[in-house]
């Protein structure tokens, strides 16, 4: 990259914070800067325009609807992006990548080809899973006051987008939802190669979690290893 193009993009991390200041513990600028460092590893190895991976990177979760009015902080985005100079090519690819790659949208069909969305995906996809996802998953709970198991309650096949963002079920129930589903839905070899390892550490632990959880009876241990079973 050029050195515009790096002192373009330590101005945007400065731009970013704050924009992420009332966040959850999950989405915060803690989490921006891993997915930024996992866009870069990924960047390294599978290729692509390394100024447009980053930038979007940095400024995916700016139009999370859980938190913002995307319409609002796109208009922001992309007046921010002029006063950097950048190209209105460069803006529209920016923020076709960050409108676009939220789970969610996986319902709707909405797959896009190119290497820099696939990298940006994955590396935002890599924080859900292995042990930071399941610290996260479990902040996210709690800050919405979601019981985190109740094994009476099985997980769903969540069929619509609508469906998705209207779930309330327990936090245990995220895994079997989505976070679980994400290896299989990585773009690149590479996120792939990483993704199934973090899903590997998920189901043991979720094979701990119910052995420790022993106010459950037999038949219902059995249910929810059997559930376990099927992302093996």
């Amino acid at each position: 990259m050029s050195e515009n193009e790096n002192a373009i993009i330590e101005r945007t991390k400065v731009w970013v914070e704050p924009q992420l200041k009332d966040c959850d513990v999950g989405h915060d600028f803690w989490h921006v800067q891993r997915v930024f460092n996992n866009a870069i590893f990924l960047c390294n190895i599978e290729g692509g325009n390394r100024f447009i991976i980053l930038m979007a990177a940095l400024l995916h979760d700016v139009v999370d609807e859980k938190y913002f009015n995307p319409h609002q902080k796109e208009f922001e985005i992309k007046k921010y992006l002029t006063s950097e100079g950048l190209a209105i090519s460069q803006i529209n690819e920016i923020l076709n990548i960050i409108t676009n790659m939220s789970f969610s949208n996986e319902f709707e069909g909405n797959k896009q080809k190119f290497v820099e969305f696939k990298i940006v995906q994955d590396a935002d996809r890599l924080d859900a899973i292995g042990a930071i996802g399941i610290a996260r998953a479990f902040s996210y709970g709690n800050h919405h006051n979601r019981i985190f198991f109740d094994p009476s309650v099985l997980p769903i096949d969540v069929k619509s987008k609508n469906e998705y963002r209207k779930s309330v079920s327990p936090t245990l129930n995220h895994f079997f939802e989505k976070l679980l589903l994400l290896k299989n839905l990585m773009n690149t070899e590479t996120g792939k190669e990483i993704a199934i390892q973090r899903a590997r550490f998920m189901i043991d632990y979720l094979k701990q979690f119910i052995n420790e959880y022993n106010v459950i009876n037999k038949s219902e241990t059995v249910r929810w290893f059997d559930l376990i079973k099927m992302f093996e």
